[in-house]
């Protein structure tokens, strides 16, 4: 594949990449490039706070920050950090755990809920902007796009 050709890109030459160090390194501008659209996005909150609020509601009981942090795939001190955020503005409590009183068990609050459900009803919504991000892609290709990131992070666990 020619990577010059399919980025587009006339500043920077890909020359001979392997295509697994061009998908790092897509991956990873892609996530620079969708952040800064999601935090656009947002008012009140960022992209990587929202994320958060998403990845505690799949949770099938208040998380801890070690739960969390493994469901957001990120560092204990970098949720620490976002959830403090989310804190201050009103967004989620920590409540000591019932069990484990070392533990603090993250809640999603009244305010967090009416913003989700505000910014749900809002034009364009997210799922519009998900929409639009995966106009033009089949879902064969979605599907084995979702297979080979699953495989490399089972790979990725193993380093």
């Amino acid at each position: 594949m020619n990577y010059d050709e399919a980025m587009n890109i006339s500043k920077v030459e890909f020359g001979q990449m392997p295509p697994q160090a061009f998908l790092l390194g897509l991956l990873s501008a892609f996530d620079n490039r969708f952040q800064a659209v999601a935090d656009n996005y947002f008012k009140e909150i960022t992209w990587k706070q929202f994320f958060a609020i998403i990845c505690i509601n799949l949770c099938k009981e208040p998380p801890t920050l070690n739960d969390l942090s493994d469901v957001m795939g990120s560092s204990h001190q970098n949720v620490k950090q976002i959830l403090i955020k989310l804190e201050k503005k009103g967004f989620v409590t920590m409540i000591p755990d019932e069990k484990d009183k070392r533990k603090q068990r993250i809640l999603i609050t009244d305010k967090c809920r009416e913003f989700c459900n505000e910014n749900d009803r809002q034009s364009p919504n997210s799922a519009d902007m998900i929409g639009r991000m995966f106009e033009g892609i089949d879902e064969k290709n979605l599907i084995t796009t979702i297979e080979t990131i699953m495989h490399m992070e089972r790979n990725l666990s193993k380093l």
